[in-house]
């Protein structure tokens, strides 16, 4: 446990994680010179299309660093505030945060946001000014914003460059140095949270999740605490490129397991993985329900698409838990589902992702929100569209 270290990078849209990412994967020898290529953790094709981070991605790095063999859990997360939600679940299951900042543009909306999240979760923060290659960067200005935000020196500041590599070791000596290991206990019962979830088509659904307490073998009996659904570990292993099995994962240690899980409802991000035996007391506190900003209606083109359109969603769900959705019906559309996003972003890529990793024909209609109306009896309605649909709630 004391040679673990695990950390995200979070920042603001387009200040050059990714790349910084990239370049500490190199660095370390994670990824070799064949498989690198520019944001090699953005593996979505939307992703590298459109340049920007959608879904945060875990893997490990070995760093020999002063004689000693240290493990190095990074998360890479999405910049943009519609998938926030991301950023608070590799929050969770991390101890400290490298805080990006663009040399060029100083700091921005969304990284202050994501900083107050891992404040509140108590992580060690390190701040890097990025993109200090640049002719129009301006380390003085934007260093004092850097210090009047997060309380700290000059000499605390790492710059960096995510293109030419600079500052590079010394990022991973400052999070050596200054991330704390993982706290627990490896002696207690098994207690692991899940902080994100995969379909995969030949084997299941494959859960990452970080281990607070106790450790898990390879053909273990474990329980979701959540749904109480039993499941043996058919693999356990750590998050590398690709998934890289092990026998067993300790306290502090990131990874996944798999488990010949096939229905998408039994495995929720958030819940505790526990043995059948020797279960451990309680789940670990979660994380906050999603609460949806923008409301639009989804519905394919084609009618007899409905049910592959709900197990689509649901598999949609699974790896993007901020998705929301119900079905509804409309006179002149025909069944759907009445859905939920962060966002306007979010809700288009949504849409593309249905159309092409599902192969889904839809319909999207309008945008729009919801009103909470308090009516003079007392009672409160929630209100979805001018034409009436509306939800009762008697305070």
């Amino acid at each position: 446990m004391n040679n673990i270290r695990n950390f995200c990078i979070i920042a603001h849209i387009d200040h050059g994680k990714s790349t910084l990412a990239d370049r500490l994967l190199e660095f370390t020898h994670t990824i070799g010179e064949r498989d690198m290529h520019a944001q090699v953790l953005d593996d979505m094709e939307l992703e590298q299309e459109r340049g920007i981070t959608i879904k945060s991605h875990a893997i490990q790095m070995d760093y020999l660093h002063e004689g000693t063999q240290y493990k190095l859990n990074l998360i890479d997360t999405p910049g943009h505030v519609d998938f926030s939600y991301e950023v608070s679940r590799s929050i969770a299951a991390c101890e400290g945060a490298l805080l990006i900042i663009d040399a060029t543009q100083g700091i921005q909306a969304q990284t202050i946001s994501n900083l107050y999240l891992a404040i509140e979760n108590n992580l060690e923060i390190i701040p890097v000014l990025n993109k200090m290659d640049l002719e129009n960067a301006m380390p003085e200005v934007v260093e004092e914003q850097i210090i009047d935000l997060v309380g700290c020196d000059h000499e605390d500041i790492i710059h960096a460059s995510g293109k030419t590599g600079m500052g590079i070791e010394t990022i991973l000596d400052r999070i050596i140095r200054k991330v704390p290991e993982p706290k627990g206990n490896p002696e207690a019962p098994l207690q692991a949270f899940i902080f994100d979830s995969v379909f995969n088509s030949f084997r299941g659904i494959i859960a990452y999740f970080k281990i607070v307490n106790g450790e898990i073998r390879k053909r273990d009996l474990v329980k979701f605490m959540a749904t109480k659904k039993e499941y043996l570990a058919d693999e356990v292993g750590v998050l590398k490129l690709g998934l890289s099995p092990r026998e067993t994962l300790t306290t502090g240690d990131v990874g996944y397991i798999i488990s010949g899980i096939k229905t998408a409802k039994e495995v929720k991000v958030g819940d505790t993985i526990t043995h059948v035996k020797n279960p451990c007391e309680s789940r670990i506190d979660g994380f906050e329900e999603v609460k949806p900003m923008v409301f639009a209606g989804i519905y394919p083109i084609d009618s007899d698409d409905y049910e592959d359109l709900r197990n689509a969603m649901d598999k949609l769900q699974l790896n993007d838990a901020s998705l929301t959705f119900e079905p509804e019906s409309s006179a002149a559309l025909g069944f759907g589902f009445r859905c939920g996003f962060l966002g306007l972003l979010h809700m288009e890529i949504i849409q593309e992702r249905l159309e092409r990793e599902f192969d889904m024909n839809v319909i999207t209609t309008v945008p729009n929100v919801s009103y909470l109306v308090h009516l003079t009896d007392g009672s409160s309605v929630t209100v979805y569209n001018p034409s009436g649909n509306a939800c009762c709630h008697n305070n």
